[in-house]
């Protein structure tokens, strides 16, 4: 595997590529805002940020903070070699959003406390925020990283990143 030739890293900046591998998963108090369909569907100061080699920073938010109701059970599973089984969720709100989140419902040994926490994905929802600031989706439609200003790549999902 060839690796990527990493983008400058600014002030105030991180680079993905310094993130640990087995990911990192961390309680963080900043502010993270889902909005769809015109109306917010979760929202928390307590969201779970999971920082993996490659990829943007995953926001967890716990079951709590998202409006009760919206989520149902979709079609669908897929399999982390770190986090174990995740379960995909639709929004619903008069209509029906698909695949909008995952979570995993029986993490393994060291992310019990992602349990029931549901990741979102920033290119099927009208808005996620992090401290006002609005995420850019990750390329490609497998993953859910949540770019900000604060983060840099190259990102895994782009072309030509298959390898990575």
């Amino acid at each position: 595997m060839r690796t990527p030739r990493r983008d400058p890293v600014g002030p105030g900046q991180e680079s993905v590529w310094d993130y640990p591998r087995p990911p990192s998963a961390e309680v963080t108090a900043r502010r993270v805002v889902v909005e769809l369909g015109g109306r917010v569907v979760a929202q928390t100061s307590r969201a779970v940020r999971v920082c993996e080699t490659s990829h943007p920073p995953v926001y967890y938010v716990p079951r709590e903070d998202v409006v009760p109701g919206v989520l149902e059970r979709a079609a669908g599973s897929s399999w982390c070699e770190w986090k174990g089984a995740a379960t995909y969720w639709d929004v619903v709100d008069g209509r029906r959003h698909p695949a909008v989140g995952w979570s995993y419902e029986q993490p393994t040994a060291g992310y019990e406390h992602l349990r029931g926490a549901v990741a979102f994905y920033p290119g099927r929802v009208d808005r996620a925020l992090v401290d006002g600031e609005q995420v850019r989706a990750q390329a490609g439609g497998f993953y859910g990283g949540w770019i900000t200003d604060e983060v840099v790549g190259p990102f895994k999902g782009e072309p030509g990143t298959l390898g990575w």
